[in-house]
């Protein structure tokens, strides 16, 4: 009786997620919490089968590593697996994804390549959603192997649009957005937890300095956006001359913080570059 219910729940999933790591995990979220799609409407499945039983676990979807059973009802497949990955996918995937919209997450891998593995897919869509997208904060822009249809448009749009931002982009910008907002998020929780740490060296118990390093970057971050300013703007707002501000952007500017984030950047990007290449 159990194993029949499995089995309605799988008919009925309309996006199946080939990949249930961080960022696919950010998106299910996303998309339950805003009601795009019902759980029972999204199936999962990932390499060895742990990761997604664990977010099926969490958000109540379908667990399943079969891939003719994933992919039997839905009509949107996600791809999130690890981009080095796609060189070994499954052969079946040409065949059990044919007239489904195929959705790209891959790091690097373009939609001329997706088109190989993907050959009798609707369409491709390569896209880059940023973990943010899991509370709705994300901006995600796409491009697409062919002219979207208007229900494919209205699909991508519903998906996208539940995590947050979302437009349309050039696909030779796509190695940059990967290290900029993808990879964004990252550099900037580095940022924070290093804010904490001066905090803390400064004599700040470890806790206050938490509070104070989180706060003061969603703070800055709210302002930023409501204001619609230059960065520099404000931040020669806080700067007095000679100011205790100015000693600190002294030494930022002594040991080329923006040199240092430039290149790390530009390496995100050469990865992501690279990573076009099986």
């Amino acid at each position: 009786m159990r194993r029949h219910r499995r089995h309605q729940r799988l008919v009925s999933a309309k996006i199946a997620f080939l990949g249930s790591g961080n960022l696919a995990s950010a998106i299910v979220r996303g998309l339950i919490a805003r009601g795009v799609y019902a759980p029972a409407e999204i199936a999962c499945t990932s390499k060895g089968g742990e990761s997604a039983r664990r977010l099926a676990a969490e958000t109540g979807i379908e667990a399943e590593n079969d891939l003719p059973r994933l992919l039997a009802s839905a009509d949107v497949v996600v791809v999130a697996f690890k981009p080095q990955s796609l060189a070994s996918a499954d052969p079946r995937l040409a065949q059990l994804t044919a007239n489904k919209l195929v959705v790209s997450l891959l790091a690097g891998k373009r939609l001329a390549r997706l088109a190989q593995a993907f050959p009798r897919a609707r369409n491709l869509v390569r896209t880059m959603p940023n973990t943010p997208a899991a509370i709705g904060a994300g901006i995600t822009p796409y491009c697409a192997f062919a002219p979207l249809t208007e229900p494919d448009r209205a699909s991508v749009a519903a998906m996208l649009g539940a995590l947050g931002q979302h437009f349309p982009l050039a696909e030779e910008h796509l190695d940059a957005v990967t290290a900029l907002s993808a990879g964004g998020p990252a550099f900037l929780f580095e940022f924070t937890a290093a804010l904490r740490e001066a905090g803390m060296a400064a004599g700040l118990p470890a806790d206050v300095a938490a509070n104070l390093a989180t706060e003061t970057i969603i703070g800055s971050a709210k302002l930023l956006a409501h204001t619609r300013v230059e960065p520099e703007k404000l931040r020669d707002q806080v700067v007095s001359p000679n100011g205790t501000t100015f000693a600190g952007l002294q030494v930022l500017a002594a040991r080329q913080f923006r040199d240092t984030l430039r290149e790390t950047i530009l390496a995100s990007t050469h990865r992501s570059r690279e990573l076009s290449k099986d």
